[in-house]
This record gives C-alpha cells, structure tokens and sequence, in this order.
C-alpha cells in the first residue's frame, strides 16, 4: 500500500528556499500540501489554520482519497458549523513528515530520485509550524484569525503562539499539552519497534518493493488507539463479551470483540499511512516540551504571547493528555497576563473526545472563533 499512496495527487506547492530545522539540519526546499476551504476575504483578516493529530491530514473536510471516507472534522467545519466556512477561509495542512503529499521519508533525494527513507532529517513540532509558516507566506496570508488544533495539532497551536505570536488572534487548544510525559513517549517506543523489528521495514528503504511494513505498522497503531480510549468507554462499548461465538476458543483468534476491533482499526491504518512517516511524527511528539528552551519555565515560552487570546479544552476521560496539563498551560499564560479561557468538559470517549460528538465542544470552538468577530 505504501507505493499506492505516494502516486495520490494532493493541492501541493514545493517553495525554493531553505527550511533550518532544530537539529541543525536542513531541508533545501520544501513540499506543503493542504486543503483549505471557504472565501479569504480581501483583506485577508478571515483565514483559520487547522493543526492535525498525529495521524490525521489535511482533508480535514472533504473525503480522503486513500480511503474514500469523510475529513476528520466534517462534523466541526464547514457551511455553518461550529468552524463556519462562510465566514472563515479554513486552511489545513499535511504536517512536515506525513505521507499526504508534504515533504517526509517518501520524498525524492535530489541526487538520485529514490525515496530519502531514514535519510530524510528528524524533526519537531517546531519544524512543522515554521513549514506552516511559509505556506502561509506563499498565499499572501501574513496573520491568522485563529490557530486551532486538537492533541499534536493543539501542540503545533502552542508553538504557534510561542513562535509567531505576531500572526494570530487567537488560539484554540484542544485534548493537548506543552510537553510529552514519559508514557506518552514509553507508548511511542513500542509502537517504532514494533514498525522497526518487522522484517519488511527492510532499514526503511521498502519504497518500490513488494513489501513493507503493514504488520509492524499495524500494531503500533493498535498499541496507540487503546491510549486513545477510556476504560468506562471500552467497557460499555465492548465489555468482555466474545466476537461471533457463544464459547471462547481457547486459542489465539479474536475471542473478544475488543480483540477483532483494535486488529480491523490496524490493519485498516496501513491503508493510509506511511510507516516511516509514523516513526518521524511520533519522534517529533516525543521531543515536544516548549519549556525546554527556556530553562523549563513554560511561562518563558509563552511571554511574547501576551496579546492572543486563548482557549484551551480538556476531557475527564482523556488520561493521554489529561486535565493537568492544560492547566499548567492556564497557568502560565495567566503569570504573563494572556487572556486564557479553560474548560474541562465531560465525555466517555477518551482522547477522542475531540474528535467525536460532543456538542459542548462545538459550542465553545464556535464561541471561541467569534469573539470580537
């Protein structure tokens, strides 16, 4: 599948000119690919950046061309939702390191025209937005009304305000945190060996071949999707009941229907995503921390961000980024005097709470959007 969805063509501009990363390294030119939706005003004062998750892209509305399903947030954008695309001109794009058309380890090396694999650089969140950043250079579009994303994405929102407090009005956050905690990363690390130690990982060069790393990639994201969940969530929908037989096997088939569910949600992931990609972007997670420039004071990062204004959301149920973080959050944008709203709302679905029908949500993203509008 790998090779199939590297010739999808995507909305892409390639922009001729260096993108320094924070390893020291850098890229000669960079490839952004997006989708964006609704009018930019003639003033350009409309526009509205999505960040995506982990393993999300920027069909955040529009059917996804690998899978044929809806955007992620169909729910959330569009003519008259929450984020109105007949008031907002929404911009999403494919974050640097993703297999949705931007530049990342399926890209061409120059020299030789073969997929960069492990040669192409690691990179950071930080990296991801500054690519962001000259996309919205190359469209003309020099402030943002908004950045609003939901777990990574609410990262990149965050290194957003941090990095470019200049360029937006305000920032939503959402299901986030200012820094990866050391499960998240122990839950990242499964995932990469278990993509690593399959055999056709082949050292990441699979490109072309007739093989590549579905197994591997398919448990890394089983290993991931429980953390994604809530146990009260997991226990109503599948409990321990057993999937189509009234006795258990005593073997090693899918006995339980939360056995069968997480096998169908990895096999299904290898569809549309790229495992060297999931190896850089969760990499990219892990480094996360934007305290860590400043001394680990949160505060510091964000003391130029005194003139956005934030919102920030948690979920009850969420234990991947819970409720803790965005408060910590709260608590520095407030010792530097930024306008910072919190909520935690309530909802059975875990982290996926962002991405799934919960009606508060949507009121609060709206109401966010409009204020002073």
């Amino acid at each position: 599948m790998a090779s199939l969805l590297h010739q999808i063509q995507h909305q892409s501009v390639t922009i001729p000119a260096a993108l320094p990363l924070d390893s020291g390294q850098s890229l000669p030119s960079v490839t952004i690919a997006w989708q964006s939706y609704g009018a930019l005003d003639p003033d350009r004062s409309n526009a509205v950046l999505i960040c995506h998750a982990l393993t999300g892209d920027q069909y955040v509305a529009s059917d996804h061309p690998a899978t044929g399903k809806p955007g992620w947030w169909a729910r959330m954008v569009g003519p008259g939702k929450p984020i109105d695309t007949d008031r907002f001109h929404v911009i999403c794009a494919n974050v640097l390191g993703s297999c949705m058309g931007s530049s990342g380890p399926a890209t061409p090396d120059a020299a030789t025209g073969a997929p960069l694999g492990m040669a192409f650089p690691v990179i950071t969140i930080a990296d991801m937005v500054r690519a962001q950043a000259m996309l919205l250079d190359h469209l003309g579009i020099e402030r943002l009304h908004a950045v609003i994303g939901g777990s990574m994405g609410g990262m990149q929102t965050l290194a957003w305000a941090a990095s470019y407090p200049e360029r937006l009005r305000s920032a939503i956050v959402i299901a986030s945190a200012a820094r990866h905690s050391a499960q998240n990363i122990a839950f990242h690390e499964v995932g990469r060996q278990a993509i690593m130690a399959d055999p056709d990982w082949q050292g990441g060069q699979y490109y072309g071949s007739a093989r590549a790393p579905t197994k591997g990639l398919a448990v890394a994201r089983m290993a991931a999707h429980i953390t994604y969940l809530s146990e009260e969530g997991l226990t109503e929908k599948f409990g321990r009941r057993l999937q189509a037989r009234d006795i258990k096997s005593f073997g090693f088939d899918a006995d339980f229907q939360i056995e069968s569910y997480l096998r169908h949600q990895g096999l299904a992931f290898t569809d549309r995503f790229d495992a060297n990609a999931y190896l850089y972007i969760t990499r990219a997670m892990d480094y996360f921390d934007l305290a860590e420039p400043h001394d680990g004071r949160l505060a510091g990062a964000l003391a130029n961000a005194k003139d956005v204004r934030f919102t920030l959301v948690s979920f009850d149920t969420d234990w991947l980024y819970p409720t803790a973080e965005s408060r910590r959050i709260v608590q520095a944008l407030h010792s530097v005097g930024a306008a910072a709203s919190f909520v935690e709302l309530s909802a059975p679905f875990g982290h996926d709470s962002f991405l799934l029908d919960v009606p508060a949500l949507d009121r609060i993203v709206a109401g966010a959007l409009g204020a002073g509008w």
